[in-house]
Order: structure tokens, then C-alpha cells, then sequence
């Protein structure tokens, strides 16, 4: 995100792309490290000059992104509120967006042509190849959620809400532990796009944070 980051302080139109082939400091919600691997991962970085602020723009990226690889790689991604894309029970990928200046930096990396993950990994994370069986054109992918993303992002918020709570598994009637603190089933998505959770005493509104499923 740091070359994208630099474009738009210099005046980059919206929609610019960077694509990288690999990254030395991926990184995730709230500083955690992004493991990405060499050649087989998808890493790039948009600039977006839009009035919509996030939380609604994360969801609409994560829509972008489930649409663009259930249709190429003919996968099923969920939707892990707020960022994580999702393929049988493990992330595939997640999204990160910054501001910078008077853009936002939508930053996506997406687990393409891995065919393994480090041990600590494998039972948390995948790849389209591990679940597949196939290689993946990271090149259509690109071009295909570039497109998808400028669509989604132009949504009205209500729209992007609607879509988010359809499409994720995540959004209602899960059981769920956020942060390690707040346990609960999910109840929905409030008119800003955060997560409900009823829990034990009453719902709590999900500003930020870690969301796991409880065992």
C-alpha cells in the first residue's frame, strides 16, 4: 500500500492499481502481520476517491472480491465481518482500507497459487489452489475485482448493507467471540455497517475487532 499511498498524495486519478508481486511488510486491521508468500499470492492496492467512509467501503470491497472469485475461480467465499474473505471455514484473504490525503487505499491480498501455508497457517488460512486443485490467472483476478470494486464502492450504503447481510454467513445466527471478550450470536449489521452481537446481557455493537467463530 506504501507505492499506492505515494500516487495518491502526488494526485492519482481514482482507480489506480498496484500490483505487487509479493510483499515484504503485509499488513492487516490494527498492525497484525499478513503472511505473503512469494509468486503465489494476489497483493494490490487502489486508489479510490470517494466520499463513503468506511466501515460501508470495507463491505463493499469484500462483496467486490466474493463476487469476482466466486465467478472466475467458481469457488463459494464467505464473508467474516468486517474484512476477511473466507473458503470452507478458513480466510482466503482479507482488505484493508487507509486514507491518504484526500484518497483511500483499498488494499486486498487474496491467497491464489499457494500450495501449502506454513504449519502455524494451515489450519486458519487457504489458497484457490489448496481448495481447488488448480492453478488461477492472478492477472484475470486483478482485472476482474479492479472492476468489481469500482462498481460495489459506487453503491449506496443501504445497498452495500443489504448485499453484506445477504451474502455473508457471519452477519446473522452466528455464534461468534470477538477479541476474546464478547460472546454472542450475530444479530445483524446497524445503519453504519457495524456488527450486532446478542450476547447474554443485551446486544453490543462491534465498532472494531478480531470476530472468530465459538467452538
Amino acid at each position: 500500500m506504501t507505492e499506492a499511498s505515494a500516487l495518491a498524495a502526488a494526485g492519482a486519478p481514482h482507480g489506480t492499481v498496484v500490483v505487487a508481486e509479493r510483499q515484504t511488510a503485509g499488513i492487516g486491521r490494527h498492525g497484525h502481520s499478513w503472511h505473503s508468500a512469494a509468486s503465489g499470492g494476489l497483493y494490490l492496492s487502489i486508489v479510490l476517491r470517494l466520499r463513503e467512509p468506511a466501515p460501508a467501503l470495507t463491505l463493499a470491497l469484500g462483496l467486490a472480491s466474493q463476487a469476482a472469485l466466486n465467478d472466475l475461480a467458481q469457488v463459494s467465499v464467505d464473508l467474516r465481518w468486517p474484512n476477511d474473505l473466507m473458503l470452507n471455514e478458513r480466510k482466503l484473504g482479507g482488505i484493508l482500507v487507509q486514507a491518504e490525503a484526500d484518497a483511500l487505499i483499498a488494499g486486498i491480498g487474496i491467497n491464489v497459487n499457494q500450495t501449502s501455508l506454513p504449519a502455524e497457517l494451515s489450519r486458519l488460512a487457504t489458497s484457490l489452489r489448496i481448495e481447488t486443485g488448480r492453478e488461477h490467472s492472478k492477472e484475470a483476478l486483478m482485472h476482474r475485482i479492479t472492476a468489481e470494486c469500482l462498481r460495489f464502492a459506487a453503491l449506496p450504503k443501504t445497498e452495500i448493507l443489504r448485499r453484506f447481510t445477504q451474502a455473508s454467513g457471519w452477519v446473522s445466527g452466528k455464534s461468534v467471540i470477538v477479541d476474546e471478550r464478547i460472546a454472542g450470536i450475530t444479530a445483524g449489521l446497524d445503519q453504519n455497517g457495524f456488527l450486532l452481537v446478542q450476547t447474554a446481557t443485551g446486544i453490543e455493537t462491534i465498532l472494531a475487532g478480531g470476530v472468530r467463530a465459538r467452538l
